[in-house]
């Protein structure tokens, strides 16, 4: 990472890496995911289906998880915890009068 994109982890560390940005950003979904009680130790469902060797490959390399269950939890977490911003932008188009100035 450049040294202009330097961030900390919410405790002040610093992330030195590409790669320590991406576990913390998977930690802090998964912690959010737990928080909102979506994961647990209890694990009382299955879900099975067929991908693309390259999609997984690619899903777990991009996110550092090595294990199927790990990746599914984050995907389905992310999905569900997802914000509605984009949503809400586009709603707003036409909201703010044309006369504000913005200082451009």
């Amino acid at each position: 990472m450049n040294t202009e994109d330097a961030a900390t982890t919410p405790q002040g560390e610093a992330i030195e890496s590409d790669e320590d940005f991406v576990r913390l950003r998977t930690k802090l979904v998964l912690d959010q995911a737990r928080r909102a009680g979506l994961l647990g130790s209890q694990k009382n469902a299955r879900i099975s289906g067929r991908v693309s060797a390259a999609l997984l490959d690619a899903a777990k390399q991009h996110t550092r998880l090595t294990s199927d269950t790990e990746l599914i939890e984050l995907a389905l977490s992310r999905l569900v915890l997802e914000d509605d911003f984009g949503r809400r932008f586009v709603r707003r188009k036409g909201t703010v009068p044309r006369k504000l100035d913005l200082e451009f």
